[in-house]
């Protein structure tokens, strides 16, 4: 099995690329800096530049059977056009220059967020971003919108489970399919990123479900997703959070036991 990875030098991507090498995967990373450990070629790429994503795929040789998107900002003041250039833009155009170098039957796996949970909500600005001619047009919308960072990143993770749903009858024609997983807090070395942005927002929901996830249980399903064993999940994100989706939803049915 041979997965293209980007944003495999820490967190959560680092977890995936062990997971994959412990199976055998060969792996080529795709990040702003160079992954220590567990992969077998490099390319760096700055995903907010679409200049860069181009060079870095003139340098991509052979075809792949997954396709994983991993890399990602978070929110931080000052970060909304980077965020949005990143986490949307940059997970975009890489897939669809990568597209004709996924074999039959490949998968492409998104990590979004829980952040991006209320999208049906956000439809009208999640089109105006996706109508953005390039990442240039970006410090207009921002200013227009009023986007703060929190609201760029998601919005971000927002925007990647839209696309991916309205991917899935396309990539099926090709004989690709997408899904996108949504982690709910993880330990990683921006967990207090989050904490900062979010505030109450994340502390209440970590202190409910009881911790926040580890990069491995979060690479496990990304794993699985991203192999032939999921063949038939198709356009769907997947909740990794503890419960809190449940949780949340649980609150407002008034069926507790």
């Amino acid at each position: 099995m041979r997965v293209a990875l980007t944003g495999g030098a820490s967190g959560i991507g680092a977890a995936v690329a062990a997971n994959l090498k412990r199976l055998g995967a060969d792996i080529v990373a795709f990040d702003i800096v160079e992954p220590r450990v567990n992969i077998d070629q490099w390319i760096r790429v700055d995903l907010s530049d679409p200049a860069s994503i181009l060079e870095a795929e003139r340098q991509v040789s052979g075809s792949f059977d997954a396709l994983i998107n991993n890399a990602g900002l978070p929110p931080r003041e000052g970060l909304e056009e980077k965020v949005l250039a990143v986490n949307y833009f940059g997970l975009v155009n890489f897939t669809k220059l990568m597209l004709p170098k996924l074999r039959q039957g490949g998968a492409i796996v998104n990590t979004a967020s829980k952040a991006g949970a209320r999208w049906r909500d956000n439809i009208p600005q999640i089109k105006a971003l996706r109508d953005l001619a390039d990442v240039d047009a970006l410090p207009a919308f921002i200013e227009s919108q009023a986007i703060s960072p929190v609201r760029a990143y998601d919005l971000s993770k927002e925007a990647v489970i839209v696309w991916t749903i309205t991917q899935t009858e396309r990539l099926a024609a090709l004989g690709l399919r997408a899904n996108t997983v949504s982690p709910a807090a993880v330990s990683t070395d921006i967990l207090d990123d989050f904490v900062s942005a979010f505030g109450e927002r994340a502390t209440k929901a970590m202190a409910r479900i009881g911790r926040p996830g580890t990069p491995e249980e979060v690479a496990e399903v990304i794993c699985f997703l991203a192999s032939p064993q999921s063949n038939w999940l198709k356009g769907i994100d997947i909740p990794i959070d503890g419960g809190l989706a449940a949780m949340s939803l649980s609150d407002g049915l008034d069926m507790s036991i």
